[in-house]
């Protein structure tokens, strides 16, 4: 059993940074990869980034991919995802979640645990 808790959203105007960070209950965090979602209003949630359980290998989704940085301290339990370059168009509530599986990191579906999410918005 993994529980997570966001934080660090907030209201930004655009082209401001903002990071986010997840913390993880428990003494396994390690063996599960990690991912940042979101979804805006009226939207299905959306893949952002995914890293692996040692956090060597990243993933992103075009949309953030230059702007966005996932990474993970496996001391602290914590997955972070830095947001840089913010567009109004990245409003959303972000969701860490975490997989037992080394596949299918973009798959909404192949998570197994979820946080609670935290807000992003972005000001034109």
């Amino acid at each position: 059993q993994v529980q997570l808790v966001e934080s660090g959203g907030g209201l930004v105007k655009a082209g401001d940074s903002l990071r986010l960070s997840c913390a993880a209950s428990g003494r396994t965090f390690s063996s599960y990869a990690m991912g940042w979602f979101r979804q805006a209003p009226g939207e299905e949630r959306e893949f952002v980034a995914a890293v692996s359980r040692s956090g060597i290998l990243t993933d992103y989704a075009d949309s953030v991919k230059g702007r966005f940085t996932i990474s993970r301290d496996n001391a602290k339990n914590t997955v972070y995802l830095q947001m840089n370059s913010l567009k109004p168009e990245d409003t959303a509530v972000y969701y860490c979640a975490a997989r037992n599986s080394v596949t299918d990191g973009r798959n909404v579906l192949a998570y197994d645990y979820w946080g609670q999410g935290t807000q992003v918005t972005v000001s034109s």
